[in-house]
C-alpha cells in the first residue's frame, strides 16, 4: 500500500508540472493612487539565492529575502525624470545595482543614466550617481556585471535627436564600463559601426543587450535595420571590432505588433553560459518575430560556440501549430547547471486575446526545448492601456525565478512563481 501511494504521489507531481500548475504569487497591485507596476526586472543575488530583487518603473524596488514567500515594496529617490525602462543586475558579491535613463530639468530628452545601489538585497539603495554626463536623447540602457568580479558594463543608444525624421540624423550603441562600485565610469566608446536612423522603427539603432565571460570577454548585440548585429570586446571593452557582425536577420524584423498591444515590441535578448560545463563561453541569443505571418509571431534561438563568429540556424521554442502569437521572450541561464530557461506569453489556447505565460527550458545548451505553462490562468491585455506587459527571468542555483504583468479589467499586477529545476528535470 505504501508503495502504491508513493508511486501516485510521483504521478501527481508530473501531472502538475507538465500542466503548468505552478503557483502564482502577486507581489504588484496597481492601487488607486499609484502607478501601474509596469516593465519589471528581475535579479537572484548570487551570493544568497533566497534573495530576490525585481525593479518596476518608474521607481519601484520590491524584494524578498526568504526565497519569494513575502515581499516588500520600497522607493527610489531618482534624479530626474525617469523613462519608465529600468535595469537590474547583481554581481558577485550580491551586491545589486538600478539604472535608469532620466531627463533633467531644461533638458531636450533623456539626458543621462542614474545608477543606484544596495548592499542589502534592495532594501536601501545609494542616492545614485550618473554615468558620465551623456548628452541628451538617450535611449534604453541595456547592463550586466562580470560573473566573477565587481567589474559593471553599461550599453545605450544614443540619438542625434530622438524622433526626428532626417536623413542626417542618427543612432549609435555607446559603451562604458566601471570597476569602482558604479561611482566612476570609464570614457564612452561607440561600439556600433552601422548607424540607424532617429526614428524609433526597425531602422533605429535600438535594443543594445550586453554579455560577459568569465575571461572579462564583452559581447553587444543590438538590431537595426532588420538585422540583428553583435559586436565584441577582448580586452574588457577597450577595443572593439571594426566591422559589426550582422548575425540574425529576423523576417519582418524584431519590431513586431502584436493584437492587443499599444505599441510594438521587440529586442533580442542576449546571454552567456559561465557555467563549468562543456559549454561554458557560449552565447545564446533569442528573439520573436512574424516571418510566418503577422498572425504567427513565434520565439526563436540561436547559439555560438565560437564567440559569436558562427552561429546554428534559428530553433523554434515554441512547439505548438501554426497562426498563434508567442512573443516577448526573456533569457536567463543557470550558471551553476548550465540550464537555459526562457519565458513568454502565449496565446496557442486561444482564438482570441487571453494569453498565457509559458517556460521552455533545455538541458543540452538549446539543441531542443521543452515547454510548461506556468500561468495559472489567461489575462487579457487592452490596447487602450499603455503597458509593455515586459517579462523577467533569472536562474540560480536550480531556483528559477520569471515575473511577468497582466490585466484584469482596467488593474495592471505583477506575478511571479518560484520554480525549482527538480521539478521540470529529471536529473
Amino acid at each position: 500500500m505504501m508503495k502504491m501511494r508513493l508511486v501516485l504521489a510521483v504521478v501527481l507531481v508530473n501531472f502538475s508540472v507538465a500542466h503548468g500548475q505552478f503557483k502564482n504569487l502577486t507581489i504588484g497591485l496597481q492601487s488607486e493612487k499609484d502607478k501601474p507596476p509596469v516593465n519589471p526586472v528581475l535579479a537572484i543575488s548570487r551570493k544568497d539565492s533566497k534573495i530576490m530583487v525585481v525593479a518596476v518603473a518608474e521607481d519601484k524596488i520590491i524584494h524578498s529575502r526568504d526565497g519569494g514567500l513575502s515581499w516588500k515594496t520600497t522607493s527610489l529617490k531618482l534624479q530626474g525624470t525617469p523613462n519608465n525602462q529600468p535595469v537590474l543586475t547583481t554581481d558577485a558579491k550580491g551586491e545589486f545595482y538600478y539604472y535608469q535613463s532620466t531627463a533633467t530639468t531644461g533638458s531636450e530628452g533623456y539626458d543621462r543614466i542614474w545608477v543606484g545601489r544596495s548592499s542589502d538585497g534592495g532594501e536601501t539603495w545609494s542616492e545614485g550617481e550618473p554615468l558620465g554626463n551623456p548628452s541628451s536623447n538617450v535611449a534604453f540602457a541595456g547592463s550586466t556585471a562580470h560573473p566573477r568580479k565587481q567589474i559593471y558594463y553599461t550599453v545605450w543608444s544614443q540619438f542625434d535627436k530622438v524622433g526626428l525624421a532626417d536623413a542626417n540624423c542618427l543612432s549609435n550603441i555607446l559603451f562604458s564600463q566601471s570597476s569602482s562600485n558604479g561611482k566612476k565610469w570609464s570614457k564612452t566608446l561607440q561600439v556600433s559601426q552601422t548607424p540607424g536612423n532617429c526614428v524609433a522603427d526597425v531602422n533605429a539603432t535600438t535594443g543594445a543587450m550586453p554579455a560577459v565571460d568569465a575571461l572579462g570577454r564583452v559581447f553587444v548585440t543590438w538590431h537595426n535595420q532588420q538585422t540583428i548585429f553583435l559586436d565584441r570586446s577582448f580586452d574588457g571593452g577597450t577595443t572593439w571590432l571594426t566591422n559589426d557582425l550582422a548575425i540574425a536577420r529576423p523576417e519582418g524584423g524584431v519590431v513586431i505588433k502584436v493584437p492587443g498591444l499599444s505599441h510594438p515590441v521587440g529586442n533580442p535578448i542576449l546571454k552567456v553560459d559561465n557555467s563549468k560545463g562543456r559549454l561554458n563561453g557560449s552565447l545564446y541569443l533569442t528573439w520573436a518575430d512574424q516571418r510566418n505571418g503577422a498572425e504567427d509571431t513565434d520565439i526563436w534561438f540561436i547559439r555560438s560556440t565560437n564567440r559569436g563568429d558562427f552561429w546554428t540556424q534559428p530553433l523554434r521554442v515554441n512547439q505548438d501549430d501554426a497562426g498563434k502569437h508567442q512573443f516577448m521572450p526573456q533569457l536567463a541561464i543557470d550558471d551553476e547547471t548550465g540550464y537555459i530557461y526562457l519565458v513568454y506569453y502565449d496565446r496557442r489556447a486561444y482564438a482570441d486575446l487571453q494569453t498565457d505565460v509559458y517556460l521552455a527550458y533545455s538541458v543540452d545548451g538549446g539543441a531542443s526545448f521543452k515547454e510548461v505553462k506556468i500561468s495559472e490562468s489567461p489575462f487579457v491585455p487592452s490596447e487602450n492601456r499603455f503597458a509593455a506587459y515586459q517579462l523577467s527571468i533569472d536562474a540560480h542555483k536550480g531556483v528559477i525565478v520569471p515575473v511577468w504583468m497582466r490585466q484584469d479589467e482596467d488593474k495592471i499586477s505583477l506575478v511571479t512563481t518560484i520554480i525549482k529545476d527538480t521539478e521540470l528535470i529529471k536529473k
